[in-house]
Formats: structure tokens, sequence, C-alpha cells
């Protein structure tokens, strides 16, 4: 379900990001990004081709939210990568959750949700 989908990762940890592109390499994904910083990450959400996205909320003092709406504008399902319990993010819609920290067999099943929700 996941080969040769194309995910967006923002990740201000790059030890962080390069697990986790890693991690989405083996699972067949090909990766957009990773970005660090929310003016590249909001770059990349309106001008590639994206099928899912992995939003880390926190990325250097600001938040995520700006790149999320821009994939919701262009219909594309993402998750929110949080070390924060579910009460601290603060997202006006329906957004699935990757708690931190997260293993690869987590990151599939929230990926493979997200697709799952989006296909039915």
């Amino acid at each position: 379900m996941l080969a040769g989908k194309r995910i967006l990762l923002v990740e201000d940890e790059p030890v962080i990001a390069f697990a986790v592109e890693d991690m989405l390499a083996d699972m067949g994904c090909e990766v957009v990004g990773p970005a660090f910083r929310l003016d590249d990450a909001q770059d990349l959400a309106r001008a590639e081709r994206i099928d899912a996205a992995i939003l880390d909320v926190n990325l250097n003092d600001q938040r995520s939210y700006a790149v999320a709406e821009e994939l919701e504008r262009r219909s594309i399902p993402f998750l929110f990568a949080t070390g924060y319990a579910e009460g601290g993010v603060e997202w006006p819609g329906s957004a699935a959750l990757l708690p931190k920290p997260y293993r690869a067999d987590q990151i599939r099943a929230a990926l493979e949700q997200l697709f799952g929700a989006d296909a039915g």
C-alpha cells in the first residue's frame, strides 16, 4: 500500500528526520524533503506532488499548521508527529497524531490508516 507513495517529511531535528527518511524508504516510499524549516515546508507543500505528509508540530518554536492548511487545501492527507499530548495540538480540524517517540511499525500503521481513510 505504501510502495511508491510520495511522503512530505517535515521535521526540525536532523537526526530524527534522517532516521524517519530511512524508515520510509524501507517501506518503499519516496521522501519529499525532509524540510527542516517552516518556509521550506510550505514551499514543498505548495509545489510538489505529494501523496501524504508527516508534520512535526513544533518547528524551531513555530507550528507547522500553515503547512497543514496548504495540504488540506490540496486534499492531501497528513498526520502530526508530536511529543505533546493530544490536547497540545491546536488544530481545528481532525488530524491523525503520531506520538513521539515512534517506531517504523507505528509510522507504517499511521500512514496505512491515512491512506485507508482517504481511499474509503
